[in-house]
Formats: C-alpha cells, structure tokens, sequence
C-alpha cells in the first residue's frame, strides 16, 4: 500500500514546482501571492507556509532573490560587444521592479553598495572561489578553474543551431551540488521513464543558477527527458521550452573539460559574438542515456540558448 503522507508530499512538489516555473517564466511581471498561489492550485491562504516549508524562503524572499541574481548576471554583460548597454532603470523594469529606485534599494540591502559601485567581476570571482572550495576536495580543485578571457586551449569550435518546441518530463533537484543528488533523480526518472517507454528519448540537464552568481547551495538543476504531450506527476513535472536559437558544443571528456567550455561560451565566445544569452538555462543534451560512460566522463551537447541584442 502507497504511504498517502508520501504522495501528498510529491503532489506539494509537483505544485510548488509548478509555482516556481511559473515565478522563472513570469520574473518581469508583478508575481502576487494570488497569482502564483493560483499557478500552483494552491489557496493563497496556505501557500506561503507550504512554500516556505518546501523551498527554505518565503515566496517575497524567494523573487526579490530571484530578480537580484537575474539583475547580477545582466550587469555582467554590460561591457560585452554585443550588449545594448542596459541603463540601470531597463535593467531594474527587465528584472521586475517597480522603479530604478526600487532596485536600488533592494541591491543595497544584499549587497551592501548600490548597482553603479558594485564590482561585478570581483563579486564573481568570490562566488567561484566559494563554489569551487565546496564540491571539489582540494586535490582536485584544479579541474574546475577558470579560463581567463581569450583562452581556448582545447580549440573548441561553436555550432549555431535553432532548435523547435521541446516538452521535458522533469525532477528538480533543488540543492544540486549535494552529493549524489542529481544522480538519485536521474535514476527516479530512468525508471519513470523506463516504465512508459520514454528512456530512448533525448535527455537533458539544465542548470537554473549560475553559481559564479548563486550560492551553490541554492543552485536548481533539472534532470529531464523528452517527451510527447503527456502530463507526469507526483516529483516529475513537466516544462514546455518554445523554439530557440542556440550556440552549441560538443564535449566527451571529464568535469575539467565541461568547465572549460562553459568558461570559453561565456567569457570569450558570447561576449565577442554579437548575441546575448536569453533567459533560459544552458542545456547538457547528453548522446545517449546519462552518464553511459560513468560518473566522471561526459558525451554530450553543451547548448546555449542566445538571441540577437
């Protein structure tokens, strides 16, 4: 007999899980709690305390987060070639807040000085130190150092695709970097997706955070398949991804590898290519089923989704 306080736990995390898709799709827009409560068929007057329970935060705590790390990564592209060089104010309404004051003043309550005197790249290069000390051992540092601009020492080569609409079958892993935790919900979903004839399909993983930006802690990872129209549930949602133009490469190698080409996307290559990145994650678009080589050798497809400025 099924536990019924276990299903009603996966029936909460399928519904906040639909919330906080809805939260990331909607992130420029006035996100109330009636609104969010209602992407989520929750009523709003029981959903900030199940929220809270399940995430860590408060649903205010958990945008105005959200929309300040969205904030952090686009004054990161300010001084890019193909940036349209936001003014703060376009930055502030693009990530969803009321007035260039407004975020203004949110910045300064997290970060301790306004947007125009916040060092980006030093607060960067803090968060990468933090990530790497966390989930590597020091003998193994090394493989996750970064690229500095310009370098392509492994001569990578970047494809330009468009892909069309993709509907994934997903479980969300909230703080990825845990040990074991992305592999866990890669094989709860090998096996759901076993069961109704889906693991031959593409699967994917995509990272919700940056955690030169994140704290690692907080980063979102999502284990995901492709799938037909079909609605999944309980822990395994589902995501609908419109067609996209993407900035692809190929890897088959270790973590140092992947590193290396996620450094030469985003520090030499996109900066350079008169793209910007869109709002959506960069995928691993695995060849063949998830870690077919082990745990520590990756074949797959780094796919970047971009749009012109």
């Amino acid at each position: 007999m099924k536990n019924a306080s276990s299903d009603k736990s996966l029936n909460y995390t399928d519904r906040i899980n639909r919330a906080i898709d809805h939260i990331i799709q909607n992130l420029d827009q006035p996100l109330n709690l009636e609104r969010v409560a209602k992407a989520a068929h929750f009523s709003p007057f029981h959903f900030h305390r199940i929220f809270k329970s399940l995430v860590g935060e408060s649903l205010n705590e958990f945008i105005k987060r959200l929309r300040l790390e969205r904030a952090l990564a686009l004054l990161s592209q300010k001084d890019w070639k193909s940036s349209r060089n936001r003014s703060l104010t376009q930055i502030a309404l693009d990530c969803g807040f009321n007035s260039s004051a407004d975020f203004s003043r949110c910045f300064k309550q997290q970060f301790g000085k306004p947007p125009s005197k916040f060092d980006i790249q030093a607060y960067r290069n803090n968060q990468r130190h933090d990530w790497q000390s966390a989930v590597a051992d020091p003998q193994r540092h090394h493989l996750i150092k970064g690229l500095l601009p310009g370098e392509n020492p492994d001569n990578f080569q970047v494809k330009i695709r468009n892909l069309p609409p993709r509907t994934v079958a997903y479980i969300r892993v909230h703080n990825s970097y845990q040990p074991n935790a992305v592999l866990d919900a890669n094989h709860r979903l090998m096996q759901w997706a076993q069961k109704h004839g889906h693991a031959q399909n593409q699967w994917l993983g995509y990272m919700w955070d940056d955690p030169e930006i994140v704290p690692h802690n907080k980063c979102r990872y999502d284990v995901a398949v492709e799938i037909p129209d079909l609605k999944p549930s309980g822990e395994i949602g589902r995501f609908q991804f419109p067609a996209m133009k993407i900035a692809q490469l190929e890897i088959d190698g270790s973590i140092d590898l992947e590193m290396r080409a996620l450094d030469y996307l985003f520090k030499t290559w996109l900066p350079n290519s008169g793209y910007l990145p869109t709002n959506h994650p960069g995928f691993e678009a695995w060849i063949g089923p998830p870690f077919a080589h082990g745990h520590n050798h990756f074949h797959l497809l780094l796919q970047l989704p971009i749009q012109h400025p």
